[in-house]
């Protein structure tokens, strides 16, 4: 739960790939073959797949984005994790998109932008203390 401990050991994965964001009215979109994420909304369900997956089924999106796993044990109620790592790229112009798992905080970032993203990330690491 302490912030300092969580940057200074941050660890920052990029799964292979390009991902999409869309939305849909149909809830009935199921995890698998492509599709990693689904976030119930009053408006529609929100779908993050795989590029490839959306093109096959017709649901381009606007948005294409490379998935980062922050790799830090963190409690679902830490304080400020969220907030440092979005701080410290919008600082350098990168936007930034969050997934909270159970277990990984994740980062959907315009795909141009990801080794800009990694390289900020390392650098705010190393800002407190971290090799």
């Amino acid at each position: 739960m302490d912030l300092h401990v969580m940057l200074s050991t941050l660890s920052v994965a990029r799964r292979p790939g390009v991902y999409t964001v869309v939305s849909v009215a149909n809830r009935e979109v199921l995890l698998g073959d492509g599709v990693e994420a689904l976030i119930g909304e009053a408006e529609g369900t929100t779908v993050v797949l795989t590029h490839e997956e959306s093109l096959r089924r017709g649901m381009e999106g606007e948005f294409q984005a490379a998935w980062l796993t922050l790799e830090v044990h963190s409690s679902l109620d830490a304080v400020g994790l969220t907030a440092a790592v979005s701080t410290a790229l919008a600082a350098d112009g990168i936007p930034c998109n969050i997934l909270a798992g159970f277990h990984h905080d994740h980062l959907l970032v315009p795909v141009e932008k990801a080794d800009q993203a990694l390289e900020r990330l390392a650098a705010l690491r190393s800002e407190h203390g971290g090799a």
